[in-house]
């Protein structure tokens, strides 16, 4: 830890570092489940100093072996009870719309590209997006995720995806170097992104949005986060859905886990939520390994009763 401390007093002066940075830093307080062990460091860099300072970190944190994990709002990961070795870069501050023109739509409708910073969160997005009129990312509401996240995972909701509007993306590729990315459909498919399993950081993502009524916007923002608070998204600490669907099941994951009588189940303080066989809870207690566990007593029943390969739709990081 010493020399940690010393690596990061080091760029930090190099950098002339502003944001936050914390030592031994719980993050049960920047995930979604409320659970998890310490980082061995935890830093959010300011928005002024941010992509200049990260290339900084990335490149130095290389050099000497020390790991970095990228942490945007902590939407659908599980973080070990032993925590995070090395330093956990949160992108947080870095958010906001960067940029924004008009160019050719339909007859009845001018679209807009939207060029936003990766730290957003999708919720603050579509509410600043709703009340300027511009639609297409409503289905979004109500999530807890970051754009970033949301592009990685190609987030999906009410029969829409990040990749119906996403037009470009910027990252940071392993060399160090800014990257525009055009989008292709055929690099994104459920739930998938061409960002996955790549060692890149996404700094920005534009999407093509149209022009809409404010009011009509704002109400369906309102319907939508309703829908997720009657189906209990936010009753207890969760990670939202835990598998992916797969359309080969012929139904979604939750009604084959409610099929098989598993809501309610509970390994410790984890638990199938009463309400809904996709969504894990944390009912106050529960440890990262006891979600773990749950998972894999699900994962084996349904292949053992129903002959079906769930794929998880959480991230386990850390020392596991």
């Amino acid at each position: 830890m010493a020399t940690l401390h010393k690596f990061i007093e080091r760029i930090n002066t190099e950098a002339k570092f502003s944001g936050q940075l914390l030592y031994d830093e719980p993050m049960s307080a920047h995930t979604t489940f409320n659970l998890g062990g310490k980082a061995d460091v935890w830093i959010r860099p300011a928005r002024d100093i941010f992509p200049e300072y990260v290339i900084t970190l990335l490149r130095s944190a290389g050099e000497e072996g020390i790991p970095v994990f990228i942490l945007g709002a902590g939407a659908n990961i599980v973080v070990s009870d032993r925590g995070i070795r090395g330093i956990v870069l949160d992108t947080g501050a870095w958010s906001g719309i960067d940029s924004r023109f008009s160019h050719g739509g339909t007859e009845d409708t001018e679209l807009e590209t939207v060029r936003v910073l990766s730290g957003t969160q999708v919720d603050q997005l579509v509410e600043e997006l709703a009340a300027e009129g511009l639609s297409g990312l409503e289905f979004l509401a109500g999530m807890p995720g970051s754009v970033g996240g949301a592009v990685w995972m190609n987030a999906r909701c009410y029969g829409k995806s990040v990749s119906d509007v996403l037009i470009e993306t910027e990252i940071l590729d392993h060399n160090f170097r800014l990257q525009k990315i055009p989008f292709r459909a055929e690099d994104f498919a459920y739930k998938k992104s061409p960002f996955q399993g790549r060692d890149n950081l996404i700094l920005y993502a534009s999407f093509a949005l149209r022009q809409g009524e404010p009011r009509k916007i704002l109400d369906e923002l309102a319907f939508n986060r309703q829908d997720r608070s009657e189906k209990g998204h936010y009753r207890y600490p969760s990670a939202g859905s835990a598998f992916k669907n797969n359309p080969d099941f012929g139904e979604p994951t939750g009604k084959i886990i409610d099929s098989l009588g598993l809501k309610g189940f509970n390994v410790g303080g984890a638990q199938v939520a009463p309400w809904h066989g996709n969504i894990l809870i944390n009912t106050g207690n529960a440890t990262a390994m006891d979600v773990k566990r749950l998972m894999d007593e699900l994962t084996g029943r349904v292949k053992e009763l129903r002959g079906f390969d769930l794929e998880s739709e959480i991230l386990f990081v850390g020392d596991w």
